[in-house]
């Protein structure tokens, strides 16, 4: 079983020591789908849900959270990003949305991708709930990472 690396030798939490790590190219890439109607779905794809449009705004909602995931999760660091992008297709059965990020640091950006699907997804359940009160997110999921000491990782 892997060391879990925020928890010190008392049990405390604690924030990892990347000082000594090396500077590598680093990028994540994560997933997420938000479950709908057809009448949300509908209102998606034709641009007429009453808050604006849900995908150019969701797809903002993203990037900005990713700039601010070490705001949000309290160990993570604050990264120096060096690109972002979120994708959000309309797909039978609601919205997928593809984070992913980019860096030069001493630590990954997983949790950058991760969050950036999540608050995209919030942002679409946000800007649609008159439509459709039953909408969820599934299958917020890192699929691949590259770059520091692990090198390649894919989703099997």
């Amino acid at each position: 079983m892997a060391e879990l690396t925020h928890i010190g030798p008392t049990g405390d939490a604690r924030m990892v020591e990347v000082g000594e790590k090396a500077v590598t190219r680093r990028e994540a890439v994560a997933e997420g789908f938000v479950r709908m109607g057809e009448a949300a779905l509908c209102a998606v794809v034709e641009r007429r849900a009453k808050k604006g449009d849900v995908l150019t705004i969701a797809q903002v909602a993203g990037i900005q959270a990713a700039k601010r995931t070490g705001e949000l999760i309290p160990l993570c660091h604050p990264l120096p990003l060096d690109g972002v992008d979120v994708v959000l297709l309309p797909v039978e059965g609601g919205v997928r949305i593809e984070a992913s990020a980019r860096c030069t640091a001493r630590t990954g950006v997983e949790m950058e991708s991760l969050t950036a699907v999540s608050v995209a997804a919030l942002t679409v359940i946000d800007m649609l709930k008159a439509i459709d009160k039953t909408m969820r997110i599934d299958g917020v999921r890192l699929l691949r990472k590259s770059g520091g000491r692990s090198g390649e990782w894919v989703a099997p």
